[in-house]
């Protein structure tokens, strides 16, 4: 009889400058998997420091804000370097354009503190086999507002959820039409991630906006609303 194979070990990055919710988030993903081995880092120095390439990160929890902070293109510079490691952020901030920037840089999800314990490991699994967080709120566009309009990249990338929050009807924004008219073409997320510059993240935000501008249910029925514009 063989013997069974060994779990592979997944390297894990908790980045916050709160000891405190580093032990806890740290304590809690150990009950839930054994194989987790854990890295730590309380500013931005050492993330950067232990993101040099010698620890092949499969997961990074992030906060924003941490001492050495100085925008989301930090957010970006891990991704370039650690492309295949999953960077999740955990934040304070609900604000929506916080979100999309992390998205916009790279992020695979972005999960708020004010989430209970059963959300966060609901999000991580989700993101882990493969696919994009985004909190139930910022798909609502109830919650997630901004006082002021959202920078970007700098590309002039406008503000996917802010038809959801405003009301505006069957209004949608120039993006949202660049995206639905890729939708139109029967493309993908990543062909129009690739065409738009956008990570398919950004361009998932973006659909299910559409979805709810239109009032449609899926991609088909939203290409063919598309036909009467």
């Amino acid at each position: 009889m063989e013997a069974s194979a060994e779990k592979p070990t997944l390297n894990v990055l908790l980045a916050d400058d709160h000891l405190l919710f580093r032990d806890g988030l740290r304590r809690l993903l150990a009950q839930s998997d054994d194989s987790m081995v854990f890295h730590e880092a309380g500013t931005f120095d050492d993330v950067r420091r232990l993101c040099d390439g010698a620890i092949a990160f499969d997961l990074i929890l992030l906060d924003l804000g941490m001492p050495g902070w100085n925008g989301f293109s930090l957010l970006g510079d891990i991704h370039q370097r650690l492309p295949k490691a999953l960077l999740v952020v955990v934040s304070g901030s609900e604000k929506r354009s916080d979100l999309l920037a992390a998205l916009e840089n790279g992020a695979a999800g972005f999960i708020p503190k004010s989430s209970s314990a059963k959300v966060l490991m609901g999000a991580l699994q989700l993101v882990l086999a493969g696919g994009v967080y985004l909190p139930e709120q910022a798909i609502r566009g109830d919650r997630m507002t901004d006082s002021t309009p959202h920078a970007g990249n700098g590309a002039g990338e406008s503000d996917p959820m802010g038809s959801l929050a405003d009301g505006a009807g069957d209004q949608l924004t120039p993006r949202q039409r660049d995206v639905l008219n890729r939708l139109r073409d029967g493309k993908s997320n990543k062909q129009i991630a690739h065409e738009l510059g956008l990570t398919e993240g950004t361009v998932k935000v973006h659909v299910t906006a559409i979805l709810r501008q239109l009032g449609v249910r899926n991609r088909t029925q939203a290409a063919i609303t598309a036909n009467g514009f």
